[in-house]
C-alpha cells in the first residue's frame, strides 16, 4: 500500500470514515433525533465528493495491485450513484417525519451501500468486485426491512435477503470457476486466457453463473421475482433509492466485467447479454400492464428499463457502453422526478399510492400533473422528449452491432409499455372525478419533480454535456 493507492481511493476512505464516525455521533448524541442532521450532512457529503471526483486528475489509474480501477467510466458511474443518492434522502425526509419513521441508521446505511456501489464500479479484480457487492447488498437488506413495525416491510427484507443470498452464491461460484481455470482473480489476467476470441468451457462456464449472480443485481427476467414484492413492501423512500443508484452500480459493474475481463471475446457472452434483455424488455413491459399500485408498476418499469440499458451492453462495442451510460444517467432523472411525487401522495394526511389516486390530478395540482404528464411520455419514449433519445442510442447500438431483431423487439415492447405510462395520464386529464390529493407538497420534492421535468424537456438541447462524458467514460472502459 502506498500514499497513491490512498489518493487513488480517497474517496471511498473519506465516505466509509464518515459513514462510521456518523454513526457514533449519533448515539452519542440522541440516536433518532438528529436523523434530519444526518441526512442533510450525509446529502452535503455525497455532494463534496462527487464535486472532488469530478475534478480529478482524468488519467486512468490502477491502486492495490490492481484491485481498484480509477479511471473516467468509473468516475462516471460514482458521480451518478453519489447525486442521485442525494437527491433520493433529500426529498424522502419528509415522507419519514410525517410516518415516524426516523431512524438515524438510514443515511448511515446509505453512506455504506454507496461505499459498496463505488468499490463495485472501480473494481479491477474478482474479490474487489465482491465485497464491494457484498457491501451493498447487505445494507440494502437492512434498509428494505428498516421499519420495524410494518410486516410488508419485514416481509420485503427477508425476500429480498433470501434471493439475494442465492445470487450472491451464483455469483461467487462463477468466480471460483473462473479464478480454478484462469489462475488469477485479476480482470486483465482473465483477459490474457483468451485465446482466438473464445473463452475455455470452464472460463464460460464461470461466467454463465457471474452473469446470473449480477443479472439478479439488476432486476433482469428470469432473476427478476423479487423487485415487485421488494418495491412495494420497503418503505417508499427506500424503494426510490433501490431504483437509482443501485441499478447504476449494477449496470456499471456488469459493463466493467464483460469489458475489463473479457472483452476479447464478446461473441461468448453478448448473446447472453441480449436474452436477458429481451426477456427483461417484455416481462417487465407486460406484467406492468395490470399493475394498480404505483410502485409496483415502477418495479416492473424498472425491470423494463433495465432490459433496454442491457441492449446497449449486448452491442459489446464503445458506442453500446456510451449509450447504456446515458440510458442510466437519464432514467435515473427520471426515476427522481416520478418518486419525487409520489413520496408527496397524501389523501386527509393518509400515505396514498394506487393509480387510481390520480384521477383528475390536473385540476386539484396542474403544475405537478404537467410534471408528471412529461415524465410520463419520457419513461415512454415519445419523441421529442430525453427518453425517446435514450432508447433511440440503444437500439441504434444495437442496429449497428448486427442486432437488428434485438432492436425490434425493443420498439415492440416500448410500445406496449407506453400503455401503462399514457394510461396514468389519461386518468390525470380525463379520468374520474374524486376525492383530490393533499397539495401540501414539500419544497424539496416540489423542486426535484420539477428539475426533472424541466430535464426532459430542455435536454434535447444537448442532453446538458452527459452525452459527451458518456462518451469519454465508455472509450476508458473499451479500448
Amino acid at each position: 500500500m502506498t500514499s497513491v493507492d490512498l489518493t487513488i481511493a480517497l474517496p471511498e476512505i473519506l465516505l466509509a470514515l464518515y459513514a462510521m464516525a456518523a454513526l457514533l455521533f449519533g448515539v452519542w448524541f440522541g440516536k433518532d433525533r438528529l436523523t434530519g442532521v444526518l441526512i442533510w450532512a450525509t446529502a452535503a457529503v455525497f455532494v463534496l465528493l462527487a464535486a472532488i471526483i469530478a475534478l480529478g486528475d482524468g488519467a486512468a489509474q490502477t491502486a492495490f495491485g490492481g484491485l481498484m480501477v480509477n479511471d473516467a467510466f468509473a468516475r462516471f458511474a460514482k458521480i451518478a450513484i453519489l447525486l442521485s443518492g442525494a437527491a433520493v434522502m433529500l426529498m424522502g425526509q419528509d415522507y419519514m417525519q410525517r410516518q415516524n419513521m426516523v431512524p438515524f441508521e438510514y443515511p448511515i446505511l446509505i453512506a455504506l451501500a454507496s461505499v459498496g456501489m463505488m468499490v463495485m464500479v472501480s473494481a479491477g479484480d474478482l474479490i474487489a468486485l465482491y465485497m464491494g457487492l457484498e457491501l451493498q447488498s447487505l445494507t440494502l437488506y437492512v434498509l428494505a426491512a428498516i421499519r420495524r413495525d410494518s410486516l410488508r416491510s419485514t416481509e420485503a427484507g427477508l425476500k429480498y435477503f433470501m434471493l439475494g443470498a442465492l445470487a450472491s452464491g451464483l455469483l461467487l461460484y462463477g468466480a471460483s470457476l473462473v479464478y480454478g481455470y484462469a489462475g488469477t482473480t485479476r480482470f486483465d489476467g482473465i483477459a490474457s486466457t483468451v485465446q482466438d476470441g473464445h473463452l475455455s468451457v470452464g472460463v464460460l462456464m464461470g461466467l454463465a453463473f457471474m452473469l446470473a449472480g449480477l443479472a439478479f443485481k439488476v432486476s433482469a427476467v428470469p432473476f427478476h421475482m423479487w423487485t415487485p414484492d421488494v418495491y412495494e413492501g420497503s418503505p417508499t423512500p427506500v424503494t426510490a433509492f433501490f431504483s437509482t443508484a443501485p441499478k447504476v452500480a449494477a449496470i456499471a459493474l456488469l459493463a466493467r466485467l464483460v469489458h475489463d475481463a473479457f472483452g476479447a471475446a464478446p461473441g461468448d457472452w453478448a448473446q447472453i447479454l441480449a436474452f436477458l434483455a429481451a426477456a427483461s424488455m417484455f416481462v417487465g413491459a407486460i406484467g406492468a400492464l395490470g399493475q394498480r399500485n404505483l410502485k409496483r408498476l415502477m418495479a416492473y418499469s424498472s425491470i423494463s428499463h433495465m432490459g433496454f440499458a442491457l441492449v446497449g451492453l449486448a452491442a459489446g462495442n464503445a458506442v453500446g457502453v456510451q449509450a447504456t451510460l446515458l440510458y442510466m444517467a437519464i432514467y435515473v432523472t427520471m426515476n427522481i422526478g416520478v418518486f419525487a411525487f409520489i413520496l408527496s401522495m397524501r389523501r386527509e394526511g393518509r400515505i396514498v399510492a394506487q393509480i387510481d389516486d390520480l384521477q383528475m390530478l390536473s385540476r386539484a395540482q396542474p403544475g405537478a400533473a404537467l410534471a408528471l404528464l412529461i415524465l410520463m411520455f419520457s419513461l415512454a419514449g415519445v419523441p421529442p422528449l430525453v427518453g425517446f433519445w435514450a432508447k433511440f442510442s440503444v437500439l441504434s447500438a444495437a442496429v449497428g452491432a448486427g442486432l437488428v431483431w434485438l432492436a425490434v423487439a425493443g420498439v415492440l415492447a416500448s410500445v406496449i409499455g407506453a400503455f401503462y405510462y399514457l394510461r396514468i395520464v389519461y386518468l390525470m386529464y380525463f379520468g374520474q372525478e374524486g376525492p383530490p390529493l393533499d397539495r401540501d407538497i414539500g419544497a424539496i420534492q416540489w423542486g426535484l419533480l420539477m428539475a426533472s421535468a424541466a430535464a426532459m424537456l430542455l435536454g434535447v438541447i444537448n442532453l446538458f454535456g452527459v452525452d459527451g462524458a458518456a462518451a469519454v467514460a465508455a472509450q476508458a472502459l473499451v479500448q
